[in-house]
């Protein structure tokens, strides 16, 4: 009989780890908030392994895959197809319209990725920013309106900075002062007076604990109920049911009802400053940013305790917070949460321009979100997803897990959350994400499984290929989780040391065997 440890072991285990680690964790603590310990488990889980990890994202120089005997064809039409400068121009329109809605161009991008230079460019159109048909004057109105929009977001944020500032000034000359009076030059300071009543209104809507209401004509969105963009923007989606808030032109946005926007920012600014820096031998641009440029996009941020880092990660670092801050009060139901900025750090290392990042990034969160959500709705549903391809493949790896309590799948919690950020390097990561993209395009402009004619017809899109390679990895090592794993923590050490050694192609091989096999059985 095996010898199982209960999951609730494993999940106090989890949290001792967290408990010991070093005072200036990000994480809320335990009295913040009803959802602490749901906020504490979601870091530790994170950070698990974080060792043997950190070996691998910091590496210096990129990895190079060895394939060795595997013969993969989905490897070799990714050398000889990935979409080239040449062939991209190629595949427009006098109008600057994609030919045929984008078919061929995510033909390509699906079965063979993207030229390094191109993606930029390529990614606006997998991530939504601009609509497969749309022409070149089309995409410039949107362009123009999004950084409209963008720049009042980052306004909203600088307001925020000038209000703390002036709390700060407050309570200094509060301390200094034993009178119950405060004064600053000899005026008196009354707390009654209107004007001081509405500053005070300001400063209580920024503070830590409170809450903060925002205006934006962007309207939050949910990914499970997308529509097809009308051109104007980043496509937008219908709300869940139980969605707290909307943005809509001219409406005040609800603000998460468990975190202030002080709070996200603080968090913000720890996680920019603790950004690996594997991303830097890929953007050689940015990594000789002047160092005075990088000081004052920092100050301007009011980013602190950066003086370690050398300028390319100060300069990355303050345009992590910019333009997480900015996503916080676009979708202030899910705000911020640990893990965004793992997701976000490749498209600002990718895509310069902070608006056109932004926008990106608010294409990729209309999926991505649900892993944040603190209900755990998101998590659960894909969790159960990769149980049931599992199942479905290989019933003795599946009873076997049953043995151990592990059926659940909560040992891929990690790959789940932030995309496989954490087990690839930053290269294969890009290049499974592009291949997941070009599946959740065609999906959303309607290109179903008879739209690709003879190219990878056994295999139709999906919007959960990740979870299909999630699975393809667990089989593939199904044999030692057999033979030498009798616990799911056995199993969940086995997850968080695969960093850096799996390969992405002979993954992509697997997850699209899955999907002609099991997809509409799942």
């Amino acid at each position: 009989m095996l010898a199982s440890r209960p999951k609730q072991h494993v999940l106090r285990v989890l949290r001792r780890s967290h408990t010991s680690s070093s005072p200036d964790s990000s994480s809320p603590t335990p009295s913040s908030s009803p959802s602490s310990s749901w906020i504490h488990l979601r870091s530790v889980l994170l950070v698990v392994a974080s060792s043997s990890s950190s070996s691998s994202s910091s590496s210096s120089s990129p990895i190079s895959t060895n394939r060795g005997h595997l013969q993969s064809p989905w490897s070799r039409k990714r050398r000889k197809h990935a979409v080239q400068p040449k062939q991209w121009r190629s595949l427009f329109d006098e109008d600057g319209r994609l030919c045929d809605g984008g078919v061929k161009f995510l033909k390509k991008v699906r079965s063979g990725g993207v030229h390094p230079s191109l993606r930029a460019e390529v990614w606006t159109f997998l991530l939504g920013v601009y609509d497969l048909k749309s022409s070149k004057e089309e995409r410039d109105d949107v362009k123009t309106k999004n950084r409209e929009e963008y720049e009042k977001l980052r306004k909203q944020c600088q307001e925020t900075y000038k209000l703390r500032e002036q709390t700060t000034e407050i309570n200094k000359i509060c301390e200094t002062n034993s009178n119950d009076d405060c004064t600053d030059g000899g005026e008196v300071i009354d707390p009654s007076s209107p004007k001081n009543q509405a500053d005070s209104l300001k400063l209580d809507e920024v503070g830590d604990g409170s809450e903060i209401a925002c205006k934006t004509e962007s309207e939050s969105s949910d990914s499970d109920s997308s529509e097809e963009s009308d051109g104007t923007g980043p496509e937008k989606t219908t709300q869940e049911s139980d969605a707290t808030s909307s943005n809509t032109e001219g409406k005040t946005i609800n603000p998460h009802k468990s975190e202030s926007f002080a709070t996200w920012q603080r968090i913000i600014r720890l996680d920019a400053i603790r950004a690996n820096d594997e991303w830097i031998v890929y953007t050689p641009s940015q990594a000789a940013v002047d160092s005075a440029k990088a000081h004052e996009l920092a100050e301007s941020v009011c980013l602190k305790d950066y003086t370690h880092l050398e300028a390319c990660r100060i300069f990355h670092a303050a345009r992590l917070v910019s333009i997480l801050e900015a996503y916080a009060l676009y979708d202030s139901e899910i705000g911020y949460c640990q893990g965004m900025s793992d997701l976000l750090s490749p498209i600002i290392s990718v895509v310069e321009d902070d608006s056109e990042a932004f926008w990106c990034f608010v294409g990729f969160m209309k999926k991505a979100r649900h892993n944040f959500r603190l209900d755990e709705v998101g998590i659960r549903r894909q969790l159960n997803i990769v149980s049931k391809i599992i199942k479905g493949k290989d019933s003795h790896l599946y009873r076997h897990l049953e043995e151990m309590q592990a059926e659940d799948c909560f040992f891929v919690y990690r790959m789940v959350v932030v995309l496989f950020r954490r087990e690839l390097n930053f290269e294969q990561t890009l290049c499974l994400w592009e291949v997941m993209w070009a599946d959740q395009t065609a999906i959303r402009a309607g290109i179903t499984k008879s739209g690709w004619g003879k190219m990878r017809l056994r295999a139709p899109p999906t919007d959960d290929l990740l979870l299909y390679a999630i699975a393809a990895c667990v089989l593939q090592r199904r044999k030692q989780i057999i033979e030498k794993y009798s616990s799911m923590d056995e199993i969940l050490r086995e997850c968080n040391s695969m960093a850096g050694h799996l390969d992405v192609w002979k993954l992509l091989d697997d997850a699209h065997d899955l999907v002609v096999t099991l997809h509409d059985k799942i």
